[in-house]
């Protein structure tokens, strides 16, 4: 293949992209700056509560190392290919879901450098049959490297999520994080402290297991908006593991009232948000 063969090639994909995302009336990209802060579950309860405020959603799982999100579903299918597209599974038949789970044998490694994680990036964009959404959350891995940098150079996102604890080791990760989305021009929609607190069983005292304010400190420092704090509950773990997201299988607790507040704080930021279906 000569140069113009390629240069050409990589002027459809980028079309296609561009044609495949207009059809999306929002793209959110959930980001955190370290690993082990729960981003992957507040992608998923996210997406899955705005599901069931009756949005059309798709999930993009870009943790291509570490994909979680077929497990936190309990997803079983694979993706198909009609007319030369990539159909991807849904969830409860609303929810469009699409992982690099779901093409790799269990257990198997992604020993992959940049150009080919950006290739299927663009691929996931590109060839994967989204059709028309309200809503596209991207759960991207922790950090700014290869991935994030391709879906921002690839896609204009209408907000980034960041996702911390009010641990400062946290904090300061989510601080690089929240400085390299501005340097790629996209728009922080504000930060969800994850493990925020933790509510005694017993007693129901409120106790922060990381220190009080100290996450809501560093928003208002850096001039971003706090859209919510989830608290820590052992269920959450146990349901995740079992396919089973909170905000439709722990009804009723902290936590789920917790999300949905968050994602009512969000709509409203995005303004007037009427749901395709």
């Amino acid at each position: 293949m000569d140069l113009n063969e390629r240069l050409n090639k990589v002027k459809e994909r980028e079309k296609r992209i561009t044609e495949n995302m207009s059809k999306i009336k929002y793209k959110i990209a959930v980001l955190s700056g370290k690993g082990g802060v729960g981003k992957t579950t507040i992608s998923v309860n996210l997406a899955v509560g705005l599901m069931e405020e009756g949005f059309l959603v798709g999930l993009l799982d870009l943790d291509l190392h570490g994909p979680n999100i077929v497990r936190m579903l309990g997803i079983k299918e694979n993706p198909t290919i009609e007319n030369s597209l990539i159909k991807p599974p849904t969830y409860l038949k609303n929810m469009k879901v699409m992982s690099m789970a779901m093409l790799l044998e269990e257990s198997q490694p992604l020993a992959w450098r940049g150009p080919m994680k950006h290739s299927v990036i663009q691929q996931f964009l590109a060839d994967t049959d989204w059709g028309e959404l309200d809503f596209l959350i991207f759960d991207l891995p922790p950090g700014t490297g290869d991935e994030a940098l391709s879906l921002f150079q690839l896609v204009k996102m209408d907000g980034i999520v960041l996702v911390t604890t009010p641990q400062k080791v946290a904090i300061d990760d989510v601080s690089r994080a929240m400085n390299f989305a501005i340097e790629m021009n996209q728009k922080v929609l504000g930060l969800i402290i994850n493990m925020s607190y933790l509510i005694c069983p017993q007693c129901k005292t409120k106790i922060d297991l990381f220190g009080e304010n100290a996450a809501k400190d560093f928003a208002e420092l850096v001039g971003i908006d706090v859209l919510g704090e989830i608290p820590m509950d052992p269920a959450i773990a146990k349901l995740a593991d079992a396919g089973k997201p909170v905000v439709s299988f722990l009804r009723g607790s902290e936590v789920e009232k917790s999300f949905r507040a968050v994602i009512g704080t969000m709509l409203e930021k995005l303004g007037k948000v009427s749901t395709g279906g």
